[in-house]
């Protein structure tokens, strides 16, 4: 397994050992072995699947302390772009966001630590895309930052996004109080 840096500490991208032939692939997306010995510590305790539609925009979630939760993430069918927000107080990257395109294809994954508000725009029908989290989810712990801020200016990629009520409740960054 390949793990890539991104320009955000913490924040990784991994790409598994794909086993290509005739009859299509194989990999391994969760080695607990390989994981220990590659990456920071963690248990995973829930496994969370969504289901969307094409122009589907879902974030930015995070919950925070103590429920805050490390993310493995993937796409199992269709395409994302996904975005991870730094929310890190004391980072020197806070309020700064990674975006990467996950895909079926390409089976690259994201490992989002706690810190972190996530989000991803669905830019296929039917995208599936599944979360390991390291902490059972808490809906006191929940918070949604607004997923169109301008003052983190992220590019969604989606001309006409579709949105949910609780997401378009999200609060501003700058109204964030730094649980992190």
């Amino acid at each position: 397994m390949d793990i890539i840096k991104t320009p955000i500490e913490g924040l990784l991208v991994l790409k598994p050992k794909v086993f290509e032939d005739t009859r299509g692939c194989f990999y391994e997306s969760y080695n607990k072995i390989i994981f220990d010995q590659k990456l920071p510590p963690v248990t995973f305790l829930q496994d969370n699947q969504s289901h969307s539609k094409k122009n589907v925009v879902r974030g930015l979630h995070f919950q925070s302390p103590p429920f805050a939760q490390v993310k493995l993430v993937r796409v199992v069918k269709g395409a994302v772009i996904d975005i991870a927000v730094d929310i890190r107080k004391n980072s020197s990257t806070y309020g700064k966001y990674f975006k990467i395109e996950l895909n079926e294809h390409n089976q690259t994954m994201m490992w989002i630590p706690e810190g972190f508000a996530h989000g991803f725009a669905a830019l296929a029908d039917d995208t599936v895309f599944l979360y390991k989290c390291s902490n059972l989810y808490n809906k006191a712990s929940e918070v949604c930052l607004s997923w169109n801020d301008p003052d983190l200016n992220i590019d969604w990629e989606i001309a006409d996004p579709i949105i949910s009520e609780k997401d378009r409740q999200g609060i501003p960054f700058k109204e964030y109080p730094g649980l992190f």
